[in-house]
Order: C-alpha cells, then sequence, then structure tokens
C-alpha cells in the first residue's frame, strides 16, 4: 500500500473523538486536552508513515491514551545525576540543603511577612530576611539579592553608569551561559564601554590611562568559565581599588560564580561592589546578590529595574536557610559544598557501593577512577578526584534507556561505555540509580534480542516504554 493510502486510512480529528474511549478521556481530563491529545496521536501516525513504517497506520485506544498522558506529565522532573559534575548548569546546579527545603514548604503552604513588618504593622522589605545574613558573612555594608547574577550586574551598571563610561580588561570580556556577553550587558545598562589592556595582559595603568570625565567606575570580571595561560598579567582587586579611590570611582567586581570567603576577601582588599551568584558555590537557590558600600547600594536599591529583577518569596526563603547555615557553620549541610568538601575515599566507599547494588540487580559493572568537575562556571581548570561504576553494555543505547526511566539517570560515556559518576550523587540515592539501571538494561535486553533500535527509532522507543507502552 503506498503511503497516500496509508494516510487516507486515518481517521478524522472528530471521528477519533466520537470513539468510547476518548469520550471518557474527556470526562476525566476535558475535552480540550483529549482533543490536543489525539491531533498528538495523528501527528505521530502521519510521522510513522512517512517514515516508511509497515506497521497499520491505526490510531487506537492506546496511542490516544498515551498522548493524552503525555501531555499531562510534567516536563520539570527530577533526575538522578551520575555525571561527577556536582554544579551541571542543565540539571538545575545545586540541590537546596533540607533546612532550605523546609523553609520554602513553611513560606509556599500559605502566607507570610514577605513585606510586613510584624513589630510596627508597617510595609517592610523583602530584602530584610537575607540581608543581615549577607552583611555578617562577607563584612558589607549593605546587601541585596536578585534573580541571577546577570541581572546582578545589569541592576548594578543601569543604577551606576547610565550614560556614562565603564572601564573593563579586554581580557575580561566574557561570554556566560546561554550565549550572554559582559559587552551586551553593559550596553542594556545603557553604560558605554571602554576596552584597555590585551587579552593575556591588561594593568592597572591601563585603567587609570582610560579615565575620563564620563567615567563611571572601573569593572573587574572574574573569568569564571575559562582560564588565560602562560604569558599573561592582570589587574587584581587590590591594585585597581587606590587608582578608583583616588580617581573617585567605584570599583565593581563580578566575581561570578564565587563563594562567600572571596566575596569577603574582595570587599577587604577594596571593592567598592561585589556580585556572585546563590546558586553555585554557596549552594542556595538561583540568585544574583550584591554586596558592598551602602551609598552605592542605596542607589542600586531605588532604580526601578530593581522591582524587575526581585526574588519571590520562596526563593527569599530557600536563601535565608542557606545562609543561616553558613553563618552557623553548617556548610556541610548543603549538598553542593557537602560533594565539593568530601575526600575521595568516601567518593570510591559510594561507587563500591552503588556497584554492589548492580551486581544484586544482575548488571555487570566495574568501580573505576573518574575525575569530578565543579561545574556551574566554577573553577575550569579544577578537577575533582571521584570514582564511577562502568557499565559492560552498548553505550549509546543505553544511555538512552537510562534517560528514558521513571526517573532518568544522566550519565557520561568514555571508552564507549556508560560511567555512573558518584561524585554528585546522594548515598540516599544508590539504590533509586540500581533500579533505575536494572530496568534500563532488562529494556535494552528485550529490545536487542529482537531488532536493535538506533537513532530516532531507539528515541521513540524508550520514550514509549517509560509512558508505559507494552
Amino acid at each position: 500500500m503506498d503511503t497516500r493510502a496509508r494516510l487516507r486510512e486515518l481517521p478524522s480529528v472528530d471521528e477519533l473523538l466520537g470513539r468510547q474511549h476518548a469520550r471518557e478521556l474527556a470526562k476525566k481530563h476535558g475535552r480540550t486536552l483529549v482533543v490536543e491529545g489525539a491531533r498528538a496521536a495523528l501527528a505521530e501516525a502521519r510521522r510513522r508513515i512517512f517514515a516508511g513504517e509497515t506497521s497499520a497506520a491505526a490510531v487506537g485506544e492506546a496511542d490516544l491514551a498515551q498522548a493524552v498522558e503525555r501531555l499531562l506529565a510534567w516536563r520539570l522532573r527530577r533526575v538522578l545525576n551520575a555525571t561527577g559534575v556536582v554544579l551541571h548548569t542543565n540539571l538545575g546546579r545545586a540541590p537546596l540543603a533540607e533546612a532550605a527545603i523546609e523553609r520554602v514548604l513553611e513560606v509556599a503552604r500559605g502566607y507570610s511577612t514577605l513585606e510586613f513588618d510584624v513589630a510596627s504593622g508597617q510595609r517592610g522589605s523583602r530584602q530584610a530576611p537575607i540581608a543581615d545574613s549577607l552583611c555578617a558573612l562577607t563584612g558589607a555594608e549593605a546587601a541585596l539579592a536578585v534573580n541571577n547574577n546577570a541581572a546582578a550586574m545589569l541592576l548594578a551598571l543601569a543604577a551606576l553608569a547610565h550614560g556614562r563610561e565603564v572601564i573593563v580588561s579586554r581580557g575580561e570580556l566574557v561570554e556566560i551561559g546561554g550565549g550572554f556577553r559582559i559587552p551586551e550587558v553593559l550596553t542594556q545598562s545603557g553604560a558605554r564601554l571602554v576596552e584597555v589592556g590585551t587579552t593575556n595582559r591588561t594593568r592597572t595603568a591601563d585603567y587609570v590611562s582610560a579615565i575620563a570625565p564620563a567615567t563611571a567606575l572601573f569593572l573587574k570580571v572574574h573569568r569564571s568559565n575559562f582560564a588565560l595561560v602562560g604569558f599573561t598579567e592582570e589587574a587584581s582587586i587590590a591594585d585597581l581599588a587606590p587608582a578608583a579611590r583616588d580617581a573617585g570611582l567605584a570599583l565593581v567586581y563580578d566575581l561570578g560564580s564565587g563563594d562567600l570567603d572571596e566575596a569577603r576577601r574582595t570587599l577587604a582588599e577594596g571593592a567598592s561592589l561585589v556580585c556572585f551568584s546563590g546558586d553555585k558555590l554557596l549552594g542556595g537557590p538561583q540568585a544574583g546578590l550584591i554586596v558592598g558600600a551602602r551609598t552605592l547600594m542605596d542607589r542600586i536599591a531605588k532604580h526601578p529595574l530593581a522591582r524587575a529583577v526581585r526574588l519571590d518569596k520562596m526563593s527569599i526563603a530557600a536563601l535565608e536557610a542557606t545562609l543561616a547555615l553558613h553563618r552557623a557553620g553548617r556548610a556541610e549541610e548543603i549538598p553542593a559544598v557537602r560533594a565539593l568538601l568530601e575526600k575521595p575515599v568516601a567518593v570510591r566507599k559510594r561507587a563500591e557501593r552503588l556497584a554492589s547494588l548492580l551486581a544484586a540487580a544482575g548488571v555487570v559493572a566495574e568501580v573505576v577512577e573518574s575525575e569530578g568537575q565543579v561545574g556551574g562556571g566554577a573553577m575550569p581548570l579544577e578537577k575533582l578526584p571521584s570514582a564511577a561504576v562502568r557499565i559492560a553494555a552498548p553505550a549509546r543505547d543505553l544511555l538512552l534507556a537510562l534517560r528514558a526511566g521513571e526517573t532518568p539517570v544522566i550519565a557520561i560515556v568514555r571508552d564507549d561505555r556508560v560511567l555512573l559518576d558518584v561524585k554528585a550523587l546522594d548515598e540516599g540515592e544508590l539504590g533509586e540509580v540500581a533500579r533505575m539501571v536494572g530496568a534500563a538494561v532488562e529494556r535494552l535486553a528485550k529490545f536487542t534480542s529482537t531488532s536493535t533500535p538506533t537513532g530516532l527509532e531507539a528515541v521513540r522507543v524508550f520514550d514509549a516504554d517509560a509512558e508505559g507502552e507494552t
């Protein structure tokens, strides 16, 4: 039968919706969703026909039910991070500490003092729960939190340098994730970029020689996601601070993924303001933190853009709890911090435990040495000693099967073998990883016993299986 004839055999949307099982689905989920599911099921049938598949061009009860279930499925899902990258941007960066999760749940369940002062009965500030802790931890006079570090930089530059010049080293005009570039952030803030020095060498004198009546500030940018090596030189905060002070200029440092200790150090060395992330080395929720001189912070807080990039109540709750753990000397309770500080021997023991669980599930595996990464654009040259479990199965198909499980397992491939690096896996997740891997290997064996799915067909088969197709 040719393609056109097979396409003509497909039912119309109305015909499909008129069937008994479709009417039952509509009662349960609503007609609008079932109509969308019918269209999706028919589109999938047409795709398979055009792909030359020989199966009948029928759209049955199971096809429609699965299409509706896919529409109902959560798009944002929990995964098991077996990549060895602790702050994996694609996987949500830092997992929250239990204390932070509890605070989010408490605040999310009802009303809160988000912008209300219970002592005075007057309007309060949403910055109040976090400003004191940030100041105590960094030595800053004032602090502010917004929704990410790019927003923190944009806000600071818009408030302090709109219509004026900002001096930056050519070696620090970086691009961060998603294609965002420092020159473009400067442009959006209304400031004018003045480049000084060269890509590999910039001195304090280069900044000083570029000062003009329109100059607003010196901007130093941490090269979070790459490193310059070899014949290099850069002006440090300690070098630039006296020059900025003598010229009556602010010195702003974009610390990127830097931590609280580094923020404290750079402020002590003379930085006017420091901007850094809350969801990287700090181990909290996504946030951009600005700490520094009160006179500058007051200008930033009053800028109209501050409202556009402010944090919501749940992020503030999580950040307040995370900062409280740092302030109490309990940072090891934060998963990302604990993973970064963990000794290699403990990581090895966890890998051995996972290998034992896999063996009990009938999966052939062995423990091997591995190298983890900090991730999140932090410490690009830093390698974290780690351990992994290597699985004896076809790497490409197993990766697909692992991603298609009830809880996706995100692994890596080296030397054509799948590795489950345990650096970012918690002890309590090992049993679940073993179950997901065992199920994936079993599915893979079932499929390869008849025919080996490859390419897009492998993705389709495994995804369908994850949704309950038999």
